[in-house]
């Protein structure tokens, strides 16, 4: 697909009814008058009235689209539904809980558009989280341990807000729970990543996805694989002769 926007911005949802209509408010209000932009909303198969609240936002968020998965596929594959689907050159990601702030998407601009061609994803870093302590301090913790093993110089690899560059993220290894290592893959891949300090804001409506336990088991074997991806990886640049 040729781009035919500068930005798309994708946010994956599943069960997020509570969340879509200020989410889609604040995104509009950040990006209107700063770039053009669509924003594709991906439901993971939603079983509450998240899709019906999408298609009511449509009227006043002409800039909104949405595509729904037929069976609940993860937020990894979510998220490359949408970037797929997009028609930005450039891809800002956003959770649907509502707890990443949209008004972070023009920093992530600025500050890509200081840098050099040779990096090709800003990944937001939560300096003051807005989680249960447990969650601080599981996160705290795989963020230590992945970092030792991969060596991606990434400080907040779980971070839901990021800013890349599409055909980039689509030459990866696509796998299940990817989106939480882009910092080493994209560095696998040749290119350079930075961190920008954004917002972190509690949950409004809705409940986490997610919980220690099931974040650490498939944690364990993702590491394993990533690492012997890198291992493995050969980077080669190219010149028409």
């Amino acid at each position: 697909m040729t781009a035919s926007l500068p930005l798309s911005v994708v946010v994956p949802v599943f069960n997020e009814e509570g969340n879509v209509a200020s989410l889609v408010r604040e995104i509009v209000a950040a990006l209107r008058g700063v770039t053009d932009f669509e924003i594709v909303y991906v439901d993971d198969c939603s079983k509450d009235g998240t899709v019906a609240a999408l298609q009511a936002l449509k009227a006043e968020a002409p800039e909104l689209r949405v595509v729904r998965h037929i069976k609940n596929s993860g937020q990894s594959t979510a998220t490359r539904t949408g970037v797929k689907a997009a028609r930005g050159a450039w891809i800002a990601t956003l959770d649907g809980d509502g707890q990443n702030d949209p008004a972070d998407i023009p920093k992530l601009l600025a500050k890509r558009d200081a840098s050099g061609p040779e990096v090709k994803l800003f990944a937001g870093w939560r300096v003051n989280r807005r989680d249960t302590g447990s969650k601080r301090w599981a996160s705290k913790a795989a963020n230590a341990i992945r970092s030792r093993m991969l060596r991606d110089s990434t400080p907040d690899t779980g971070c839901g807000i990021k800013l890349f560059e599409r055909d980039a993220f689509l030459d990866l290894p696509y796998f299940d729970h990817m989106h939480r290592y882009l910092p080493a893959l994209m560095q696998r891949a040749g290119w350079q990543t930075v961190s920008v300090p954004v917002n972190h804001r509690h949950r409004a409506s809705g409940v986490s996805k997610y919980n220690n336990l099931n974040r650490a088991l498939v944690g364990v074997s993702d590491l394993r694989g990533v690492s012997w991806l890198i291992k493995r990886s050969r980077v080669t640049r190219v010149e028409e002769v």
